[in-house]
């Protein structure tokens, strides 16, 4: 059994690369079904997200899209490097890697939320 559980969390933006389209803003609501995780997202300057992943270990191999709020569709790619937080919550550290917009890749950091 995995030590992380994504069922009903919701997660918050920490820190994201200047080239980065998510913001504070932005709230992703997780589902887990075994090591497949998905989640959608919207808020600030996204209209609709999704995220596909595979939960492996303390690791999630991600796939995204989105529609942002100016009307433009982008995807991407990332891997997560799942941590808990002295007090417990998961904090999700990625590299991320757009799919669109010329590749251009970037760092972010989220936190599970309440």
């Amino acid at each position: 059994m995995n030590p992380f559980d994504f069922n009903n969390k919701r997660f918050a933006l920490i820190e994201n690369s200047e080239n980065g389209q998510v913001n504070s803003e932005t709230t992703f609501n997780y589902k887990q079904e075994e090591n497949l995780i998905t989640a959608d997202y919207f808020g600030g300057t996204i209209k609709y997200g999704k995220i596909i992943a595979d939960l492996k270990g303390d690791q999630l191999n991600m796939l995204y899209q989105c529609l942002t709020t100016d009307n433009q569709l982008k995807a991407g790619k990332a891997i997560a490097q799942i941590t808990r937080t002295e007090k417990g919550k998961i904090k999700l550290s990625l590299n991320w890697e757009w799919l669109t917009n010329g590749n251009e890749k970037g760092q972010s950091e989220y936190i599970e939320i309440e």
